[in-house]
């Protein structure tokens, strides 16, 4: 009865589901879209500001290589797991079959949360270096700078990276092949520009031991505690947002041939070549820095930098090759939230899923699926049409909710991995015996970056503090917080009397002649 089913169909067939989707995207495709949603081009230069507001080059040259260990830690352990269960569910379907359907229900809403956030920050990320870049060839686009601008450059570009997605699936795997050559070359076109132009290069020292508290808390001190256990670690969001979005690898696995593999593998290089090939790049930042004070006077964004130590022309060239790189990760972010989404919805999980778990019969795409992440996307960045000083305080809060969304979806397939111990049947890729303190090390420096990564940014955004704005405020808690509020109020009154984890969609006489 399935004897026409390829290793790949038998294998999604054991766990429950037909093949649905073209399986055409090859293992190095699998790994080239995590590569492009981890994005050294988006999240290094969108997310520098925060690293050297809270805790200056330290939080980077050092804070980089430490974090991007733990998180090196945290892809092996999600790397055994895809290799068990390669579906486009990914991390909620892993807990679901380890952990029962409350797991799984959780887990879910947590990773969709996580993904909506991840494209919603990556495509505003996008639109500001956009905006940065034409505005270093037009003097009347730089002066009339506006968040409303920005806002609205998001929206066109999340309407494009849509688009895209929703034309071909084949297409995108061919994107995402383009799209690692262009972080490749265009990392090192970046590096060797930086570090060949200026007329002039920071020392070593200062690379690697200078601190800044530009924070606003302890009157900008960083000789107290408080920069160590509180500034210090609010820097470490540059890091910990970068290198996320690897779980892309798993959801694309349905699509993946030979996914056992690949997409075990996918994950973790994706991981292992970014956090090299960023931390390169960030030192190159470092190096470049013309003007210390000058960076900080100005919010800490990268973009000083370029303008302290470049002529115009290779400024440019700079913030194109960036935002070019945004922009693919954008396609890539959308492609994997919308996997999920399609993922979630076949299984009864969000309201309207028939609709969402739509897939086109010409093109093979969830093309509704597609549509809801960018549209949620655009809504829940409509906070960044406010800010201070030009800065919008919304998208570091934005970006807090991928981190936070995501990593506790990890933690809880990955603690519950750890739980099963032995009676865990591994795939054809494996930790062996090193998943006992793996996976207790991934699960241990998740818990603390979401509590740090919960709190207010700045003074400012601390509830009844005498400078309190609501522009200031870090709404990661809100959102976050009130959302697993009310799905547990849902689960209790409704969801646990209908979800019952990943539903079948094969005969089961076909998955019962596999299992056994």
């Amino acid at each position: 009865m399935a004897d026409h089913l390829n290793d790949d169909e038998q294998l999604l067939a054991k766990l429950g589901y037909k093949q649905e989707l073209n399986r055409n995207w090859s293992s190095f495709s699998n790994f080239a879209i995590s590569f492009s949603i981890i994005s050294i081009l988006a999240g290094c230069f969108t997310t520098f500001g925060q690293a050297w507001n809270n805790g200056g080059p330290v939080a980077i040259s050092w804070g980089w290589p430490i974090i991007s260990l733990f998180i090196l830690i945290i892809g092996f352990t999600m790397s055994e797991l895809v290799s068990a269960y390669p579906t486009s569910g990914g991390i909620y379907w892993w807990a679901a079959k380890m952990g029962g359907p409350a797991a799984g229900f959780f887990t879910g809403w947590l990773n969709l949360i996580g993904l909506l956030a991840v494209t919603a920050s990556v495509a505003y990320g996008c639109a500001t270096f956009l905006d940065l870049t034409l505005s270093t060839i037009s003097d009347g686009w730089a002066e009339n700078y506006s968040l409303t601008r920005v806002y609205l450059i998001f929206v066109i570009l999340l309407i494009l990276a849509a688009g895209l997605n929703i034309f071909s699936g084949h297409l995108l795997a061919v994107l995402n092949n383009i799209s690692v050559w262009w972080h490749v070359a265009g990392v090192a076109i970046v590096i060797a520009i930086l570090a060949l132009v200026p007329d002039k290069h920071q020392s070593i020292g200062f690379v690697f031991t200078e601190r800044i508290n530009n924070s606003g808390y302890d009157g900008g001190s960083i000789e107290h505690m408080s920069y160590w256990f509180l500034v210090l670690p609010l820097g470490f969001l540059l890091t910990q947002y970068t290198i996320t979005g690897f779980d892309a690898s798993a959801h694309l696995s349905e699509e993946t041939s030979g996914a056992a593999e690949g997409a075990a593998k996918g994950i973790w290089r994706s991981i292992a070549y970014s956090a090299l090939g960023g931390w390169v790049l960030l030192l190159a930042f470092l190096f470049a820095v013309q003007d210390k004070d000058g960076v900080t006077e100005g919010g800490g964004a990268v973009d000083v930098i370029f303008s302290q130590a470049l002529p115009e022309g290779w400024h440019f060239i700079v913030l194109a090759i960036s935002t070019a790189g945004q922009f693919f990760c954008t396609v890539a972010c959308l492609t994997s939230a919308s996997r999920m989404t399609f993922a979630f919805s076949r299984d009864g999980a969000i309201p309207g899923s028939s609709l969402w778990s739509k897939v086109n019969p010409q093109t093979k795409v969830p093309a509704n699926a597609v549509m809801f992440v960018a549209v949620i996307g655009a809504i829940i960045t409509l906070p960044a049409l406010k800010g201070i000083g030009g800065i919008p305080i919304a998208f570091f809060a934005v970006t807090s909710v991928a981190v936070i969304g995501l990593y506790l979806a990890f933690l809880i397939p990955i603690y519950l991995r750890w739980r099963m111990g032995d009676e865990f049947e591994p795939g054809s890729w494996t930790n062996g015996p090193k998943y006992k303190w793996m996976n207790l090390v991934a699960v241990v420096e998740i818990a603390i970056i979401c509590v740090y990564f919960v709190l207010p940014f700045v003074p400012a955004g601390i509830p009844f503090n005498d400078d309190f704005s609501w522009e200031s405020v870090n709404y990661a808690p809100i959102l976050t917080g009130g959302t697993l509020i009310a799905l547990a109020i849902w689960w209790q009154v409704s969801a646990k009397n209908w979800f019952t984890g990943p539903k079948q969609t094969i005969d089961t006489a076909v998955t019962d002649a596999f299992r056994d």
